[in-house]
């Protein structure tokens, strides 16, 4: 395998202007001529799949879901990241680029990180247009507030639902492109398996939710905007829906896998309240604008928060960050919330939790302002906790949250298959090891809007390929070892459900591969980790038939992908021996407890090959240059 990061020669800041001319276009009449798949609604595949169809392509569109609108990038909360500068506070391009360098800890491929930061201005301008309801100041501007890892204030938002209104924006466009015949839109049809010819990427064996028929469909590209792969934890702010299903079958297909262990945990939670949970509740991380973090100085205090007077309060981010307060990374504030609540100064049940205070903002800009801002949040933690967190602080604790890898691509957002590109989070390449705040949503829109339309244009162009239909060989191949699969499933009648599974396997992953890893534990996750798929295999119990909606089997096939998804996470991340962003190897960390990298060694992306199910993959890096932000270790003091 080889990996061909195509990233166009000259300086950063003109890759991209020189990259589009120099790409080979197709006519407006010849555009019809092809079709393109589009797999996954949300952000990504919602805005990919309108702008392809306004360009004039023939698409098709699946989602497993009863509408593109129930997509999980409606529970973004807190904005989206954009260079414009409206606070004239020493914003720009650049140092959105800089700053995303560093939130990823030299994790990233610099030419990618550039293109993201120039097009973020752009997704403003094309967001508003649609009408989504950014926040304003009072003369009708547009307003701004400040995420972690940035000293500017370069984030729009929509109070705590920026992610919903930015979907709806996205919906609106893709529902026109319905409405016009240009989008054949496929929802409770879930991406089974990919079909490759002769290398090239020619369609997908797709499972129609409802009544279980098993469908190809044949195209000319394939595009994967599926999401992110957290639920592997079992816990973790996810959608319960969410799955690591469509990048697995084609990482089995041929594309690699990069850096899989790269998985962020989100310093604002909810937290766990019991065993009877199935998911894990985000409070945006905007709250951190603010409010103010901190733990009683005196070990297992039980007062109530106001109570303790502030004197005998820690408030340890700012503390040990002067310079960016509460306002550090995810990773750094993670693993700080983590070390005060192991050290024994956590608060609530099993003292693992920490306040997030906004009773100083409260007192400074009125509770109204407060309201205006984050009230749907508060409204949430309040039903949720049955707390109000006007009168009292938040109870927050780290949580499972995004996913930095993912398949592998290229500069024009190409897997190392031919005509398959990975859109959004399905993709590995813009955050490095930790993803900024509010980039989520930036990276989702600017891959599907303004990236993809350009870049899967050059590849049809230039490739010449026979048309097929669903009738060809290659198709019923496919389709029947995705019949065998689900057979077998339904076959075993064991005695365990699939949510046990998921459950026992989730709290293996979360203790050895979790917010720390150490070679010892990661080593005895991949001893376990067989074990307990063998076991399920054997053991599970799937009810009900395929000819019918059948949850219980969409999960048991989920599940069986994480099984064998989580052994390649604990390969990556055994391999990556270093500390960097989110990626947090015990042994290797500087005294003041920070993330050690070693670049000499590990300045690369890890990708992998699969080599069937009971091999080790097979590792092939692509080397990072750094010509434009200077290797520092990273420093928020």
């Amino acid at each position: 395998m080889e990996l061909r990061a195509s990233v166009p020669s000259g300086p950063v800041e003109q890759k991209w202007d020189n990259h589009r001319f120099e790409m080979k276009l197709v006519s407006p009449a010849n555009k019809r001529k092809y079709t393109i798949l589009v797999v996954g609604s949300g952000l990504a595949g919602a805005s990919a799949a309108a702008s392809l169809a306004e360009l004039g392509y023939n698409v098709t569109c699946f989602c497993y879901q009863d509408s593109p609108r129930r997509a999980h990038s409606i529970a973004a909360q807190g904005g989206i990241n954009a260079a414009k500068n409206y606070r004239n506070d020493g914003d720009s391009v650049f140092r959105l680029f800089y700053d995303t360098i560093k939130g990823g800890d030299y994790r990233a491929r610099e030419a990618n990180v550039y293109r993201l930061a120039q097009l973020s201005v752009n997704i403003i301008d094309q967001c508003v247009a649609q009408g989504v309801p950014f926040a304003r100041e009072y003369g009708g501007l547009l307003d701004n507030r400040s995420f972690g890892g940035a000293q500017v204030s370069r984030t729009f938002y929509a109070r705590g639902q920026t992610g919903q209104q930015l979907l709806l924006g996205a919906y609106s466009a893709l529902s026109r492109q319905v409405g016009l015949g240009r989008v054949a839109m496929y929802p409770r049809h879930e991406m089974l398996d990919l079909v490759v010819i002769d290398g090239k990427t020619r369609g997908v064996v797709v499972r129609d939710m409802v009544t279980g028929q098993i469908e190809s469909h044949a195209g000319d590209a394939v595009v994967l905007g599926t999401g992110g792969y957290s639920n592997v934890f079992y816990l973790s702010t996810n959608a319960k829906g969410c799955n690591a299903t469509a990048i697995w079958r084609a990482y089995k297909r041929g594309a690699a896998m990069a850096n899989p262990s790269f998985t962020q945990i989100h310093p604002t939670c909810i937290p766990v309240s019991g065993d009877h949970q199935s998911k894990l509740t985000l409070m945006s991380e905007s709250l951190r604008n603010d409010g103010r973090i901190w733990v009683p100085q005196q070990k297992g205090d039980t007062r109530p928060p106001d109570r303790i007077p502030e004197a005998e309060r820690d408030y340890y981010l700012e503390r040990r960050y002067p310079a960016f307060g509460n306002l550090v990374p995810r990773d750094v504030a993670s693993r700080a919330a983590k070390a005060v609540c192991d050290e024994g100064f956590g608060v609530g049940p099993g003292g693992l939790g920490v306040y997030l205070d906004l009773t100083d903002a409260i007192k400074r800009l009125g509770e109204q302002v407060i309201r205006e801002r984050y009230g749907n949040l508060f409204e949430m933690y309040e039903r949720i906790t049955g707390e109000n967190p006007y009168e009292r602080p938040m109870r927050i604790y780290p949580a499972v949250h995004y996913t930095m890898g993912g398949l592998w691509v290229d500069y024009n957002l190409m897997s190392t298959i031919d005509g398959l590109y990975v859109i959004g989070e399905a993709n590995f390449s813009d955050h490095g090891a930790n993803r900024l705040g509010a980039s989520a949503l930036m990276q989702g829109l600017a891959d599907g809007y303004f990236i993809l339309p350009a870049t899967i244009g050059d590849y049809l162009a230039r490739t010449k390929q026979e048309k097929l239909d669903p009738s060809h060989s290659a198709f019923r191949r496919v389709e029947a070892e995705v019949t065998e699969r689900t057979k077998r499933l339904l076959a075993i009648r064991g005695k365990r459900t699939v949510d046990s599974f998921h459950r026992e396997f989730g709290r293996l992953m979360w203790e050895y591969c979790g917010m720390s890893r150490n070679v010892q534990g990661l080593q005895v996750a991949l001893e376990k980790i067989p074990a307990l798929r063998a076991e399920f295999w054997e053991n599970v119990n799937v009810l009900g038939a395929n000819e019918e909606l059948n949850q219980s089997l969409e999960k048991a096939g989920r599940v069986a992908d994480f099984f064998e998804f989580a052994e390649l996470m604990c390969h990556d991340a055994l391999e990556r021996a270093e500390s960097c962003g989110c990626h947090f190897r015990e042994e290797y960390q500087t005294p003041d407890g920070e993330a050690l990298r070693d670049d000499a060694d590990f300045a690369h992306v890890a990708a992998w090959e699969f080599a069937g199910v009971d091999n080790p993959p097979i590792l092939h890096k692509e080397s990072l240059a750094f010509q434009y932000v200077s290797l520092t270790q990273r420093s928020y003091k």
